[in-house]
């Protein structure tokens, strides 16, 4: 078992990889050579929406900003062919993960190798996809609402035996949650600092419960971000290449920024995108 404050079950490693259904690891790879292929040309010349539709991408990650609203390309009705060439065409990048509410739709989120524009797939509680698109934002508008309203205000129970600093602790985490809004900066707890046994983490982990958004950003090592069941309040956590934890924070606020795209991100990524649009669909 793992330390740190979220926690696999025994023998469910696993788990700490969240990824959308369909994700493969050498995309960068394959979206390449297929571009660079006979292959590649016949299907942007039969897929007009697609050319249509990428210089439209780009103006908007021009003209995105981190803190404004998404917006938003509906691929629902797109043939086969044509989200294949799209999904080759903007590749798969560092963020991944999954967004659930409380009717048993999931949305599986996938970062392109453009950072603030982003795939989203909703599947009802049968597993059937019902919403496909692509949003240019800092994070999708989904995973946000899908951890309000998933997120309560902190009950505090009664402090279990053996407890050292965890009572003080929720009663922080529970007034900063309360009283956080919109553009506030975020309040950042990180457990190396703090002095918490295994009763402690116990307790803080019952207290604030799982939440509903997970994703995983694969960097430079990899960094977690959970919500939790608790109102604004996320667990952010930093790996090395040997899985183990070298930052276990939670942050009371905003979604994480380790999760989110920047203003700079938005025009780097326009740039990479009309690159490739000038290059394989004019």
């Amino acid at each position: 078992m793992k330390a740190g404050f979220w926690v696999a079950p025994e023998g469910a490693d696993e788990a700490m990889t969240i990824l959308p259904i369909g994700v493969e690891e050498d995309t960068q790879a394959r979206r390449i050579s297929l571009l660079a292929t006979g292959e590649g040309e016949a299907l942007a010349k039969a897929c007009p929406r697609v050319r249509d539709m990428l210089p439209k991408i780009v103006a908007a990650l021009e003209n995105q900003k981190a803190g404004a609203p998404g917006q938003l390309f509906d691929l629902t009705e797109f043939s086969a062919d044509e989200k294949r060439l799209l999904s080759e065409a903007i590749g798969d990048g560092e963020v991944g993960g999954v967004a659930s509410t409380p009717d048993g739709v999931v949305a599986q989120i996938q970062e392109a190798n453009m950072a603030g524009l982003w795939r989203v797939r909703f599947t009802a509680a049968d597993g059937q996809l019902f919403a496909d698109y692509l949003e240019v934002s800092a994070l999708p508008e989904i995973a946000r609402r899908a951890a309000l309203v998933n997120g309560r205000p902190l009950t505090i129970g009664a402090p279990p035996e053996g407890a050292m600093n965890v009572m003080p602790l929720l009663q922080e985490i529970s007034a900063r949650s309360e009283a956080w809004k919109e553009g506030d900066p975020t309040h950042t707890i990180t457990f190396s600092l703090l002095p918490m046994n295994p009763v402690d983490m116990s307790f803080l982990q019952q207290n604030l419960g799982p939440g509903s958004v997970k994703l995983i950003s694969k960097g430079y090592g990899a960094c977690r971000v959970h919500s939790t069941g608790a109102k604004h309040v996320w667990s952010v956590q930093y790996f090395n290449a040997s899985d183990e934890i070298v930052l276990d924070t939670l942050e009371i606020g905003a979604p994480p920024a380790a999760a989110c795209a920047a203003d700079e991100d938005f025009i780097d990524s326009a740039e990479r995108l009309r690159e490739i649009e000038e290059a394989y669909f004019a």
